[in-house]
């Protein structure tokens, strides 16, 4: 039986699971996640031992098996989600964020009530945004942070493609205009693509910082590729730090990009390398 995305949310938001932010709480684990995107080829079996194992306090679901559309997948069916919740929980993890892809910026009527339905659980790129997108990307923010708020689930947009300055996503979160809109730090592309220095974007972003992607690379631009962690250009110790500084609560999440990058490193060795680097940086 397939599970609808109201559904889907329903589920996981009751065991205070499914929200985008989902805070360490108390736990002797440092508070490091990856995401299912560096292992399409696990089952949630595997991902769940891996992680207990590795010293890992949460997961990020984006996609499981290489299924991308997770209410659509078993381990998440209505007759199944329970079981998955229980399973989590008894590995003393937590789900850090459930993520999908939605293009907040488009401006055709019927292509953006499907993008806004898609975010809500029921139902070649400008280098610098103009005001039309911007002000399209923080409108539908905000209308999903209406959605989402009464249901005790943080919406955030990630620094990405065009939306990688600070002061871009400044401008876009203020406009959102919403205490349940945040903001996705992935800490690699606003060093790369827009070359801030890590304490620079936290003290412009770091109000709004609920979750974090991290990940190492070398080369420059648009020729960029990713390598494991601390062997690339990426400043990762001191985006922790930076973090750390603020007095950041959420999770430090590795984000592997296999599932579009199958050449890159198998996550056992990628996912622990990870764990060893990132817990050296949080001690």
């Amino acid at each position: 039986m397939r599970t609808t995305r109201r559904e889907f949310a329903k589920e996981l938001t009751g065991a205070a699971m499914a929200a985008v932010f989902a805070p360490p709480g108390e736990t002797a684990r440092l508070p490091i996640a990856f995401s299912t995107l560096g292992c399409p080829a696990w089952d949630l079996q595997k991902i769940l031992t891996f992680a207990e194992h590795h010293g890992f306090a949460a997961v990020e679901f984006r996609g499981l098996e290489g299924n991308l559309d997770l209410p659509s997948h078993l381990a998440f069916g209505a007759e199944r989600i329970a079981q998955t919740k229980r399973e989590i929980l008894s590995r003393g993890l937590r789900v850090a964020c459930v993520s999908s892809s939605a293009s907040l910026h488009e401006s055709d009527p019927e292509k953006r009530s499907k993008v806004l339905a898609d975010g809500r659980p029921d139902s070649g790129h400008p280098i610098t945004p103009g005001e039309d997108m911007k002000a399209r990307v923080a409108a539908g923010l905000h209308e999903l942070g209406e959605y989402a708020g009464p249901r005790k689930v943080t919406v955030i947009i990630e620094s990405h493609d065009d939306f990688t300055s600070s002061a871009t996503l400044a401008d876009v979160l203020h406009r959102a205009d919403s205490k349940s809109v945040a903001l996705l730090w992935d800490a690699h592309h606003t060093f790369a693509a827009s070359n801030e220095d890590p304490k620079f974007t936290v003290r412009q972003l770091g109000q709004w910082i609920r979750h974090t992607h991290l990940k190492d690379s070398v080369g420059k631009s648009g020729d960029r590729k990713y390598v494991l962690t601390g062997r690339g250009s990426v400043p990762i110790k001191e985006q922790v730090e930076a973090l750390r500084a603020i007095g950041y609560k959420g999770f430090y999440c590795f984000e592997w990009e296999k599932v579009w990058h199958p050449d890159l490193e198998d996550p056992e060795i990628a996912f622990a390398d990870y764990a060893r680097a990132v817990k050296d940086y949080l001690r």
